[in-house]
């Protein structure tokens, strides 16, 4: 495994292993988790994507964290930097297992994510794109202290994908930090 390893109070956050696929595909195939990131995935699918993060880590340097709860060992979701082609920003994101919201683990992966980029990566703001019925995303993004900034356009094949833009600097997230 090649990549930080970022230690929190309830989370370590780690690039993608081999060991992390069966519960990631377990993950993209629950329709309420990815009623707003593209919609369920079969596992063939599943498996590309898991690729293209684990792909990402090794050609780009980043990608979506597994997060992996410290109390159990186990895989409970990705997050993270996530910058594809064409994208209107970096954006850190998150999608958790569904058993695992509403413990506060998407701002508490995010921030460490946020930190770990601010501080690796050179970005100099982030964005979530979140889709504007996605009222608990949002309720991260303002955690975070991520402020409103407009809709958002994704590039093909997303373009039809209704996002807005939620986001702040790096001058903004370290004075938030302080």
């Amino acid at each position: 495994m090649h990549g930080p390893v970022i230690e929190t109070d309830r989370l370590i956050l780690r690039p993608t292993a081999a060991e992390d696929f069966d519960a990631w595909a377990e993950c993209m195939a629950d329709p309420e988790v990815n009623r707003f990131l593209g919609g369920p995935q079969p596992r063939a699918i599943a498996w590309r994507n898991f690729m293209t993060m684990a792909g990402c880590w090794s050609i780009a340097g980043f990608g979506m964290f597994s997060v992996i709860e410290r109390a159990s060992g186990r895989w409970v979701g990705r997050l993270g930097p996530w910058q594809p082609e064409s994208w209107p920003g970096h954006e850190i994101g998150w999608g958790l297992l569904r058993e695992t919201w509403g413990k506060g683990y998407a701002t508490e992966g995010a921030a460490a994510s946020m930190d770990w980029a601010f501080a690796n990566l050179g970005w100099s703001q982030v964005i979530h794109s979140i889709n504007p019925q996605n009222l608990a995303s949002i309720g991260v993004a303002k955690k975070l202290g991520s402020t409103w900034q407009g809709p958002g356009a994704l590039p093909p094949p997303f373009e039809d994908d209704i996002v807005d833009l939620w986001g702040q600097t790096r001058e903004q997230w370290i004075a938030r930090r302080r």
